[in-house]
């Protein structure tokens, strides 16, 4: 669209709302707002701009303001950051329109602009028609009620900007549409959850019809009563489906042929009715290339008039087509806008139960007791299904437990917290632990029916190195003898959960002064290198081994930083649980 005569482009800085459009793998677009503090673009829950993409870094990009303008770094990404599909080299200032891409053509692409926001397409347009009709004015004559109706568009255009919700959108469209016919009264109805209509909203529809009545409204904007109405539905509806003409109509006695005579236009004192069809804008991408196309007719807009004709002269024929392709693609942003409320929403709450699962496990581990611990477990979601607590016991002895609760999200977790809470008493002797683990196996069977189960490791590790333990289908954990051996502590039992009958048998062993015990989920044994390789198999082994005599806290960081190191940021599977003892008994 040519700008208006004398317009000039906006610099980087011009005022405006800065926000992204982006665009995900498989074309649908929303937008997100930059907010004035940090912001972050990656795929880790806690970026500003989250990307579920595997190739995607966890903290891939970072915005910086100075003064008005904005500047993107790379935040050490492994495929790097790129604006118009140049690399980012320290930082580069943003333009409008300028497009980021994270080191793949096939990912997502993240458009920077700046100004109004939703009704772009149709403000330009409306300020393009301006700036001709300005330059025309003493030749057309008329031309100063015609600014007047493009005027009644840029009403919508701001009413998307400072709406709080759906219903202020329509209404505006309405009257937008309205004063470009001149026509005295105006309805829109929509199929039910369409536009970002949430169902709360929904509103009864009439038997035999497939549309609700959102808008009911005179030119003057007072409301008017649903039965304002009187041509059937039905017919309009029919009118809707038959339709030759993409985008604009009108009745005449012969259209509406299904009324009854009771019931012609001339009966209602109708002198005119139109009918706009609502049209939903999808975008598809197809051979490298974006590319919008007409979808589902959701809606129309009706407008009727009993002491005029509607003004339907080619100028307002267009400007009645741009309303309704822009209103229906506003509509549909009001939607996706919608759900991006929810998901924040969401993931606000998800993080709430992140950081409540996260104040469940031990927080600082006694630095003087017989066993010294050091524990930590990542989620790859907000929340996740693995879990460890130590257990202080009479006589300075201690239980330790770690689980893994099959499955992901926020049921893994729940049951995650109820089996860390089923051992805040911790059984103690071999039977006492049996008999524990069997009790957990009947009433997980009894509530999940089989669909969840845990794999679970507890020991209890007496003043004396006595150490009881059973593996309830768990990754094997190590236990590394002082003089370097390494010993695994295999599975005794299945997981608990998963079926009846599992005798929960438990084993006993000897610690001595310096032995340490390592147990890990699966999401640290098979986590993979970018190149696909497993952690356990390439690299475990050997970090165990370099490992017996070192300090609890020593050897779990270090087995952490080889495995991030090794993983390079790629986003793994599953939760990653680490947790290592050492038996240092104080005489």
């Amino acid at each position: 669209m040519t700008p208006a005569a004398g317009a000039e482009p906006p610099e980087p800085g011009a005022s405006g709302a800065a926000y992204f459009t982006v665009i995900n793998p498989s074309g649908h677009t929303k937008r997100v707002e930059i907010s004035a503090g940090p912001f972050t673009i990656g795929r880790q829950g806690e970026n500003n701009l989250v990307l579920r993409d595997n190739r995607v870094s966890r903290v891939h990009a970072r915005l910086e303001r100075e003064a008005a303008d904005l500047y993107v770094a790379d935040c050490q990404s492994l495929h790097g950051t790129f604006v118009n599909g140049e690399r980012v080299e320290g930082r580069r200032r943003l333009r409008p329109h300028d497009r980021i891409t994270f080191g793949f053509d096939d990912g997502y692409q993240v458009v920077f602009q700046q100004g109004s926001g939703q009704l772009t397409g149709l403000a330009g347009q409306v300020s393009g028609l301006a700036g001709q009709a300005s330059g025309a004015m003493e030749s057309l004559p008329g031309m100063g009620a015609n600014l007047a109706k493009l005027r009644s568009l840029l009403e919508v255009a701001r009413a998307v900007q400072s709406a709080l919700s759906t219903q202020e959108i329509l209404d505006s469209v309405v009257d937008a549409a309205l004063s470009l016919t001149g026509s005295e009264r105006g309805f829109l109805l929509l199929r039910p959850g369409s536009y970002g209509v949430s169902p709360a909203e929904t509103k009864p529809v009439a038997e035999g019809s497939e549309l609700e009545i959102r808008v009911a409204r005179d030119r003057h904007g007072n409301p008017l009563p649903e039965t304002a109405l009187r041509v059937p539905r039905r017919v309009i509806e029919r009118a809707l489906r038959d339709r030759r003409d993409l985008l604009s109509m009108q009745f005449d006695p012969e259209a509406a042929s299904g009324l009854g005579a009771e019931q012609s236009i001339a009966a209602l004192e109708l002198r005119s009715v139109v009918c706009v069809p609502l049209v939903k804008m999808r975008t598809e991408v197809k051979e490298g290339t974006m590319a919008a196309r007409l979808a589902d007719t959701v809606g129309l807009l009706y407008l009727d008039s009993r002491t005029m004709a509607a003004d339907l002269s080619m100028g307002n024929r267009e400007l009645l087509q741009t309303l309704a392709i822009e209103a229906s693609t506003v509509l549909e942003n009001a939607r996706l806008l919608e759900q991006d409320r929810l998901r924040q929403r969401m993931e606000q709450e998800l993080e709430i139960a992140r950081q409540i699962q996260q104040g469940l496990l031990p927080g600082e581990f006694p630095a003087t007791a017989s066993l010294r611990v050091a524990g930590s477990s990542i989620s790859t979601h907000q929340v996740g299904g693995d879990f460890y607590d130590l257990i202080p016991l009479a006589g300075g002895a201690w239980a330790m437990v770690v689980a893994d609760v099959s499955g992901k999200g926020v049921s893994s977790a729940l049951l995650a917290s109820l089996l860390q809470g089923a051992f805040l008493q911790a059984p103690r002797t071999p039977e006492e632990i049996r008999e524990r683990l069997g009790a957990l196996n009947r009433y997980l069977l009894d509530r999940t029916r089989g669909e969840k189960y845990a794999t679970l490791f507890y020991m209890v590790v007496e003043q004396d190195g006595t150490m009881h333990w059973a593996n309830a289908g768990h990754c094997e954990p190590r236990l590394l003898r002082r003089e370097g051996s390494v010993e695994r502590l295999r599975a005794t039992s299945l997981p608990v959960g998963m079926i009846d009958g599992v005798d929960f048998g438990a084993e006993t062993r000897r610690l001595e002064k310096g032995d340490t015990i390592v147990v890990f989920s699966d999401g640290l044994s098979e986590a993979e290198s970018p190149r696909g390789d497993n952690f356990e198999a390439s690299r475990l082994k050997t970090l165990l081994a370099q490992g017996a005599g070192l300090e609890a806290a020593v050897l779990h960081q270090r087995i952490l930083e080889d495995a991030q190191a090794f993983t390079a940021g790629l986003e793994q599977l599953d939760d990653m649980t680490l947790v290592v003892a050492r038996f240092q008994p104080e005489a």
